[in-house]
């Protein structure tokens, strides 16, 4: 058995073509738009946001549209209101992927209960061998030290076999078949625990991002859980500072001022 810490590291975000956005920009009279934001230097994915927002009406600057009186001219501004407005549709264009290394599949299991504008993909212990067992104990786990002894023995027990099976079933013997690898690997991992570290790669829109750091960092949630999605909404609030700008954390729990459409 090995001790680990769960982590979630940001691997991917929005990056903006501002060649084609400037040439569809100088085609509706757009141009000051991007000559702002551009001196502004901020975030591809706060940009994408608010490119999308102005889309909806033709807001790249007074004028363009009769029927828009006001024009903000403050990105943070504008997206405070998208925010305050809950004009959560333009925030699904903005993706962002994870990978979140040394997890559980009690937490992967919670995770991919939210679908809508997710992507995961998880390592597969059907194909991916055990010789080891990681695994993650809470502080006040590791505080009981009769707990820690009576765990300890149980996971050093199904880690002995793992290691028995692959033995015992000649996985590693000259000649033996990735078909039958497979189907042996399959049959042991139903000896490995729930709480086994894995890895898992999540995508997800800032929408979706938005709800599921409020959705998983409530008091109420899992206690892995909300500590890694507290790690995300550190990572988010640093990435997108305006689109998280509203949070107030208390306890753990990251709070919206406006929550989600």
């Amino acid at each position: 058995m090995r001790h680990v810490e769960p982590s979630a590291t940001l691997i991917a975000r929005p990056q903006i073509d501002w060649e084609a956005i400037n040439t569809y920009l100088a085609d509706v009279g757009g141009s000051s738009w991007s000559e702002r934001v551009a001196d502004a230097d901020s975030p591809d994915g706060e940009d994408l946001v608010e490119f999308s927002g102005r889309m909806c009406y033709r807001s790249w600057e007074p004028g363009l549209n009769p029927n828009v009186g006001r024009v903000r001219t403050d990105s943070a501004q504008y997206l405070g209101n998208v925010i305050s407005s809950q004009h959560g549709s333009v925030l699904e264009h903005a993706n962002y992927t994870f990978v979140l290394h040394n997890v559980s599949r009690v937490l992967t299991h919670e995770l991919i209960r939210h679908r809508a504008g997710c992507a995961y993909s998880q390592e597969s212990l059907r194909y991916v061998r055990l010789e080891e067992i990681p695994f993650w104990f809470p502080e006040w786990a590791r505080e009981d030290e009769e707990l820690m002894e009576r765990c300890l023995a149980v996971l050093d027990t199904l880690e002995e076999h793992q290691k028995w099976m692959s033995e015992h079933l000649k996985l590693d013997e000259e000649g033996t078949k990735f078909a039958h690898k497979k189907h042996m690997t399959s049959f042991m991992r139903r000896f490995a625990p729930e709480g086994l570290g894995t890895g898992i790669v999540y995508t997800a829109n800032l929408r979706s991002l938005r709800h599921v750091v409020e959705m998983r960092t409530a008091p109420g949630a899992e206690e892995e859980i909300r500590l890694v999605f507290g790690k995300i909404a550190e990572i988010m609030q640093a990435e997108a500072p305006a689109i998280f700008a509203d949070y107030s954390i208390e306890d753990g729990a990251w709070l919206p001022g406006t929550r989600k459409a």
